[in-house]
């Protein structure tokens, strides 16, 4: 068994965005890395093998920004918040042992340490793999489930529209609104990830928004209405779905992509349609239904366990210095499904002593 190095990498803020994340944004510092003996009972040191990225679950640039939010923002010269999927190197906890794949809230660092009610033990279907903990199985699948389900309230015969569609929380929204017995139209940002919504995602129709007839066509493709609108991006695309909403259809509003890296973040132009058409447009956060986890997680497992709910994965490799690129590139759209950091591969990690 390997040692680990005598020290680690982390991802602080530097300084905050006033529009695109930039170079001096996050600044990597090297720290000692921690002995075993220095644990104190209840905790564990944590090495992720993967840290995710997802903007509709985690509000990233709430994170930092300093503006009221439903979580503080991070402070400047902190580690950067987020989630991920690793093992348990060392241990104080008679809850985990050394070796454990576990998920955990490390932030961006190769090590931490962790106390024990911070840590979930992994709880996959047969045909499961860990990273499923930060996609279908983590934030973004139960941000669809609860989304579409309790403030969508999808029932069969809906149309419903979902933009950021080929993302990780888009594709799990369209394919339980199929389950569901709704028609679906997804949006998305290439013609290829148009192609896997319909081909591989069971999506009724998906429409490429660099198109430069988009809006034509999407308004060729909206004829009987709009049911339920899922909101992941904002701007124009929210503007036109307000254009073709039905009466008392529901719009979730999860998320505002297009609008995060903007100076002047623009608001909706139709919004008179939400009092015409009755609309009921509701905003969501996905830790208000933390009491229900288990039972929306027991039945995303079931769904995956079936493949009546299939994932892909956008892996950036090259350790935690790849995380301020990678949400560069997840404002970009370049992911289709979850886009993920590979900090370090499962293989090398496990049992290391300290």
């Amino acid at each position: 068994m390997a040692s680990l190095p005598s020290t680690y990498k982390a991802v602080h803020l530097a300084n905050r965005p006033k529009d695109h994340i930039e170079a001096d944004t996050f600044t990597v510092k090297q720290h000692q890395t921690p002995s075993a003996s220095s644990l104190k009972d209840g905790q564990v040191l944590f090495q992720p093998n993967y840290l995710s990225l997802d903007p509709a679950t985690s509000i990233v640039r709430g994170w930092l920004n300093d503006s009221r939010s439903y979580i503080p923002p991070v402070k400047i010269g902190a580690v950067m918040r987020g989630v991920g999927v690793g093992t348990i190197v060392a241990t104080k906890s008679s809850k985990f042992n050394v070796g454990e794949v576990v998920y955990a809230g490390s932030g961006w660092s190769e090590l931490a340490v962790l106390p024990e009610k911070d840590v979930e033990k992994l709880d996959l279907p047969s045909n499961g793999k860990m990273t499923d903990t930060l996609a279908t199985l983590g934030m973004p699948g139960l941000t669809a489930y609860f989304g579409i389900i309790n403030v969508g309230k999808v029932k069969a015969g809906d149309f419903v529209v979902v933009s950021g569609a080929a993302g990780a929380t888009g594709s799990v929204v369209g394919q339980i609104a199929k389950l569901k017995g709704a028609k679906v139209l997804g949006i998305a940002g290439s013609d290829s990830k148009c192609k896997w919504l319909v081909e591989e995602l069971g999506f009724d129709e998906a429409l490429n928004y660099k198109a430069k007839d988009f809006a034509k066509q999407f308004r060729a493709s909206t004829k009987q209405l709009i049911d339920v609108y899922f909101d992941n991006v904002g701007g124009e695309i929210l503007d036109l779905a307000l254009a073709r909403a039905k009466e008392h259809s529901r719009f979730v509003m999860c998320g505002g992509i297009s609008q995060y890296n903007t100076k002047n973040p623009q608001g909706p132009k139709n919004y008179l349609m939400i009092v015409s058409m009755r609309i009921r447009m509701e905003g969501f956060v996905v830790f208000d239904y933390e009491k229900q986890y288990p039972q929306a997680k027991k039945e995303l497992a079931r769904w995956v366990a079936e493949g009546k709910i299939k994932r892909q994965e956008t892996i950036i490799k090259g350790g935690i210095e790849k995380m301020p690129e990678a949400l560069r590139a997840l404002y970009e759209g370049v992911n289709t499904g979850k886009l993920m950091v590979e900090v370090k591969q499962p293989v090398e990690a496990g049992k290391s002593k300290l």
